[in-house]
């Protein structure tokens, strides 16, 4: 299975200036853990999740005052939409995180998550697993 049928694409793209509690209120309204920050004067293709936001709040930082810029992770893997779901599992398990944007010709078409790889995964048995007694 590759990207392409796994990955969301539903792309929260939001500008630098947006504040913490913006592009929070953006993702709840969405559905969705990460937004891709678009900013044409600096970095370009950036990512804001919801453990970036997590740990601003953590630290003490004023949602109102934080602004996505401040948080955004500007040093991106990207995946490709015909990268295999085995591919993107890797990169994420190397970088440590739980989200990727995916490009096609330049542009952002998608976000594949581990929630994504796992569902596509999960859909791919033919009984489900019992669950584990805590």
């Amino acid at each position: 299975m590759l990207v392409r049928d796994a990955m969301s694409t539903v792309v929260l793209t939001i500008g630098p200036a947006h504040t913490l509690r913006q592009a929070a209120q953006l993702m709840a309204a969405r559905r969705v853990g990460a937004a891709v920050v678009l900013d044409p004067d600096d970095s370009g293709l950036g990512i804001l999740t919801e453990r970036d936001i997590l740990n601003s709040l953590g630290a003490g930082q004023n949602p109102d005052q934080e602004s996505a810029h401040a948080h955004t992770t500007t040093d991106v893997v990207f995946a490709a939409p015909d990268w295999t779901l085995d591919e993107a599992a890797a990169a994420m398990t190397r970088g440590g995180f739980r989200h990727l944007i995916v490009l096609g010709d330049r542009e952002p078409v998608g976000i594949v998550s581990v929630r994504d790889i796992v569902r596509c995964w999960m859909g791919n048995r033919e009984e489900p697993a019992e669950p584990v007694p805590a």
